[in-house]
């Protein structure tokens, strides 16, 4: 999952079986009992990878090493100006912006500007980065960094996701829907970027909300979107991936994982110690299902753990219904005659490829770019390859003059906070 099936999995995987074994009621301990024999078809491949390893390192090691990356990783830690935006049910958003480099800012404003905008001092075109599920604003660490002071983004969490508060109307049992999401963006858009052309980045769930937007506010696209990047995303037809997974595997998790989750964000408390016991094992399907390199840096698998393992299960059960409901082919057409990039890992298996072919054979002109040796989490297993292709897309619309120079923060193995 970030953004159907898989992540919640993951999440699933580890904590169904925990929470069978955790001493709760009878009815309780029966439910996660057999969905653990379910899920636990997903969690097979990794679980031989940590059975292994529990042969070789011990626990405390393990703990040890984890704390070890935690510290010398910076990734996720960039921050930018804070600011705060409403959803209509009152959910308040969270977002950061960095703005441009004023010594820079001359440069931006050239002709080409001039002529694309039609003002003489246009406002700086704004970059807008959406998250996947069980993700945060962070997870575009690099490409954030690579593009700070060369053009003005924004930066937001997804309702009860990351800093963002807890979705009101979620508190009321009103389901999260993919078109409420695209209600959010656009009160994020409001606050942080009200007037000035808008180049829209999405990743997985990110994107549908992108969609989404353009699909309940086309005078809003038609008007101000300039550019749209997506990365690993979907528009629609979710219900029919596997997840690298047989038939029967597959169709046995369909089957009993929507009434496991709803039992399992009422026991929220109590599945959370699971997800805590079980460490080891969802830190190994986390790893299959969002990286397909073997040489990925630890501490960016270990980034994108803490990223996932933050988010409650609760939040996990209450999303994974609109995935299955989300169709926004259609609203593609919004997009048909700006600058568009469609990229996605060949190895994808939550968002699988053929998504973005498909999305890609919709916009005739935007650029497809198919990474091999990629899974879900491209933006952080291969970040040059995202960022030098964000960087070409926001040249062509503009937003980033010809002459300028992007950052080279794309190495997982030598970058540093700038």
């Amino acid at each position: 999952m970030s953004e159907s099936s898989a992540e919640v999995v993951a999440h699933a995987a580890g904590a169904a079986v925990a929470a069978s074994a955790a001493g709760a009621a009878g009815g309780w301990r029966r439910a996660t009992g057999i969905a653990g024999v379910a899920i636990g078809v997903v969690a097979a491949g990794a679980a031989a990878g940590v059975a292994l390893e529990r042969m070789t390192v011990g626990r405390g090691m393990r703990q040890k090493a984890r704390l070890a990356l935690d510290s010398a990783g910076p990734y996720g830690s960039l921050r930018g100006m804070p600011g705060k935006a409403f959803a209509d049910d009152g959910t308040e958003l969270y977002y950061e912006v960095d703005d441009l480099d004023p010594e820079a800012a001359p440069a931006a404003i050239g002709p080409r500007r001039r002529r694309l905008f039609g003002r003489k001092a246009p406002a700086p075109v704004t970059v807008v980065f959406s998250h996947g599920y069980c993700l945060s604003q962070d997870s575009w660490h690099f490409q954030r960094a690579a593009l700070r002071g060369v053009v003005r983004t924004v930066h937001w969490d997804q309702r009860s996701h990351g800093r963002s508060g807890r979705g009101v109307a979620q508190g009321r049992d009103e389901p999260v829907t993919i078109e409420q999401l695209g209600r959010d963006l656009k009160a994020v858009i409001d606050a942080a970027a009200p007037e000035g052309p808008i180049v829209l980045v999405g990743h997985s769930m990110g994107g549908m909300t992108v969609m989404a937007l353009a699909d309940q506010y086309p005078e809003l696209v038609r008007e101000r979107v300039v550019g749209v990047a997506f990365v690993g995303t979907s528009s629609g037809r979710l219900g029919e991936v596997n997840y690298g997974l047989p038939v029967a595997g597959v169709n046995a998790v369909r089957r009993v994982l929507p009434g496991v989750l709803k039992a399992m964000g009422q026991r929220a408390e109590l599945v959370e110690k699971g997800r805590r016991a079980t460490a080891d094992l969802f830190a190994g399907v986390i790893k299959r299902y969002s990286f397909a390199s073997r040489d990925v840096d630890p501490a960016v698998a270990r980034f994108a753990e803490r990223m996932i393992e933050s988010t409650p299960i609760d939040v996990v059960a209450e999303y994974y219904p609109a995935f299955n409901d989300h169709d926004k082919t259609e609203a593609l057409a919004h997009f048909a005659d700006m600058p568009v990039l469609v990229l996605a890992g060949v190895q994808d298996l939550v968002t699988p490829s053929e998504h973005s072919e498909a999305i890609a054979d919709l916009l005739p002109d935007a650029e497809l770019v198919l990474v091999p040796d990629a899974g879900h989490l491209v933006m952080l297993e291969h970040p040059e390859v995202v960022t030098d292709r964000l960087a070409d897309l926001l040249t062509r619309t503009g937003a980033v003059p010809a002459g300028a120079t992007v950052k080279g923060y794309g190495s997982t193995s030598t970058a540093q906070p700038g």
